[in-house]
């Protein structure tokens, strides 16, 4: 195991994106802003998706932008196809997730694609990244959705994820992300699938987990990850977000429940936890009456706690 983590600020983006307001603007940089100096250091700031079926994330690029004057910090998007890798790569994002559901049903249900298209789709963004200059061309991850169930579906073959897996690796993906889109996952299934996965793909290709908190097993899952050496954990500031396309998934697990469990451990995050739950203002400012999650904002930090 590390003594070190990193965590992975998904809310500006899957937080978002299943909120029914829209969050101006300006307190979305703010809120960012605020991130970055409590010591978060990979955010992923949005999508590059159409405005119309996401108003939630039309503001993406100029978000981008505004993102990369902060020095040290990772920008991550997420992409859907080629049309967004472009406005992407344009924007200058750092990362680029694509998200390739494991349930069929739920891939052509969230994204409009097959296993086959999505493949495609995969490949042929990955040949643009190489197309850039050397110095510039942003990291590429393949995530696998649905990875763990499916809540339309059911149950997900773990040899299906595995041969997702091998297919987005020879298709040219840097990284394989294991994602739980539903909050379907146990702690001996996260252990299980993460070493299949490393034995086909390669145990350097398999960083990061996304773990959803439908059935408040979020926290133990990414305790299982990280014990397994995974060393990216993405979560959301409040507990924001869950799948447009996937029925009864309920929000990611919440970071300051997250950073609260490592630094309570002994193990580092290079967050400030004060000042992250601080942040908790941005949501309410520019999200009013959305609900927000999280056990340690609302109990307070307690007495016996050292960072």
């Amino acid at each position: 195991m590390k003594d070190k983590i990193l965590i992975s600020e998904v809310g500006p983006r899957d937080g978002l994106q299943n909120c029914k307001g829209v969050m101006p603007t300006d307190i979305k940089k703010r809120w960012i802003k605020g991130l970055y100096d409590a010591g978060l250091r990979e955010i992923e700031v949005g999508s590059f998706v159409p405005p119309k079926l996401f108003p939630q994330l039309a503001d993406t690029a100029e978000i981008v932008t505004y993102a990369k004057t902060l020095p040290g910090l990772r920008v991550l998007a997420l992409v859907p196809n080629l049309r967004g890798a472009q406005a992407a790569i344009a924007a200058g994002v750092t990362s680029m997730g694509f998200p390739l559901s494991v349930s069929e049903t739920h891939s052509v249900k969230n994204l409009r694609q097959t296993h086959d298209q999505a493949v495609e789709n995969v490949a042929a963004i990955a040949a643009l990244i190489a197309e850039q200059p050397k110095g510039e061309r942003p990291e590429f991850e393949g995530a696998l959705s649905t990875a763990f169930g499916c809540s339309i579906e059911g149950v997900i073959a773990e040899d299906v994820v595995l041969r997702l897996a091998e297919r987005l690796v020879a298709a040219g993906v840097d990284e394989l992300g294991l994602s739980d889109t539903v909050g379907y996952a146990n702690p001996a299934q996260v252990k299980r699938l993460i070493r299949k996965t490393r034995d086909v793909a390669g145990a350097d290709k398999v960083k990061s987990v996304h773990l959803h908190n439908t059935y408040g097993l979020g926290i133990a899952n990414a305790f299982a990850a990280y014990e397994e050496g995974i060393s990216v954990i993405d979560s959301s500031q409040g507990g924001l977000g869950g799948c447009p396309a996937s029925p009864g998934a309920s929000g990611n697990i919440v970071t300051e429940d997250l950073v609260y469990m490592f630094e309570a451990m002994g193990v580092d995050t290079g967050i400030d936890l004060e000042a992250l739950i601080d942040c908790r203002k941005y949501l309410a400012q520019g999200l009013p009456g959305e609900p927000i999650y999280g056990f340690t904002p609302n109990a307070g930090l307690p007495k016996s706690y050292t960072a």
